[in-house]
């Protein structure tokens, strides 16, 4: 398992690794796929420099957008190609690394039809990850996620890991306060749910403890902007990352997709808002377990994170994500009782083989009922 994880490059003063790393592969042309603020970064000036400084070619991708379609990666794959590129970067968040990944896997396939349903190809274009959110940990997992037609699609090989990231804390340091505190239980959500997942492994679960005690060691410094904890909370995302790697997300993420869109809020502030309202529900359901290890080892999960969490029990420890959330301001969207109907059909049933208590329609009308504020016509 371990050796398909990405080379990490320091930053260091002058991105030598990475310097390196490129002369390594012989690169000529970089695809650099990142976001409209990447030129006020430390590591963004490094890579516009690179033409100058090391005779490099850099081609810029910024056509794509959080929740990105599929019709930029076809647009990237066409830019990547037309430019004679031999090797992708991401500079960004998760958008712009899902992205780029897609760019690599797809770069090397026919072009006569949609890529989407074709069988993915292999090939050896090099990516290069620069994540500039402590959150995602897309810099270190074989998922992907785009939207055709306004419907997620996950896209999923190992050949889209990255195989090299540079975790460089500086990023941070202009990452918008919402931002910074979504991205942070973006991470946080990762560990949780990879942890109580059907798929969790020992390896998996030692990922997931140590990224939630880094998180919860640093995150009332990080959310002061205290840059000495940077890397910590970068650390912990990569952690993060690894564990759904292995394990991939449940319930709480299946559920978090049509509330970003819905009512415009982040995707680590929706799958927050998912993941405080489930586990009480499914402390409450055990007898509903579908883990074939059975409801005891779910509930021996429970403790250990309740353990991890420092709480006396587990309802003390399933309490702490809604008090995170009150604590950062992040409050829940408001919505009609037609919501409801809405977002519990559009959860996708495929999406919840890797959670450990069966889920209903109506438990998920229930939750969202948690989950978003309704506005009901007070009783005459």
């Amino acid at each position: 398992m371990n050796g398909r994880w990405p080379k990490v490059l320091s930053p260091g003063d002058d991105y030598a690794d990475i310097d390196a790393y490129l002369l390594g592969k012989g690169v000529r042309k970089i695809f650099l796929v990142h976001g409209k603020s990447a030129k006020n970064l430390r590591v963004g000036r490094y890579f516009f420099g690179l033409p100058e400084r090391m005779g490099i070619s850099l081609r810029s991708f910024t056509d794509f957008c959080p929740n990105p379609s599929f019709e930029s990666v076809v647009n990237g794959v066409k830019d990547f190609r037309e430019h004679g590129c031999d090797m992708v970067a991401a500079l960004g968040g998760g958008s712009a690394i899902d992205v780029a990944k897609c760019v690599k896997l797809y770069a090397d396939m026919p072009d006569d039809a949609c890529a989407l349903p074709q069988k993915i190809r292999p090939n050896d274009i090099p990516l290069l990850a620069v994540p500039t959110t402590a959150g995602t940990g897309s810099e270190t997992t074989r998922y992907a996620v785009i939207y055709f037609d306004g419907e997620k699609q996950s896209i999923s090989h190992e050949t889209c890991i990255p195989e090299a990231v540079c975790i460089d804390p500086s990023v941070l340091m202009t990452l918008p306060l919402y931002h910074r505190a979504s991205s942070m239980l973006d991470a946080l959500c990762h560990a949780m749910e990879s942890w109580w997942s059907v798929n969790s492994t020992e390896e998996s679960r030692r990922y997931s403890r140590d990224a939630m005690r880094l998180i919860l060691a640093c995150r009332k410094e990080y959310m002061q902007e205290d840059s000495r904890v940077f890397g910590h909370m970068m650390q912990a995302a990569h952690l993060a990352g690894k564990a759904i790697d292995i394990t991939q997300t449940t319930a709480g993420h299946a559920m978090c997709y049509k509330l970003t869109g819905r009512y415009g809020i982040a995707h680590g502030h929706a799958a927050a808002l998912c993941d405080a309202a489930l586990w009480p529900y499914m402390m409450e359901h055990l007898e509903d377990c579908c883990d074939v290890r059975g409801k005891n080892w779910l509930a021996g999960i429970f403790g250990e994170m309740a353990e991890t969490m420092g709480c006396g029990d587990v309802r003390e420890a399933a309490a702490v994500l809604p008090k995170f959330l009150k604590e950062l301001g992040m409050e829940k969207p408001s919505g009609t009782e037609e919501d409801l109907d809405f977002l519990a059909a559009s959860v996708n049933p495929v999406r919840l083989k890797n959670h450990p208590v069966r889920m209903s329609r109506e438990a998920f009308r229930y939750l969202y009922d948690e989950i978003v504020w309704i506005h009901r016509p007070m009783e005459e």
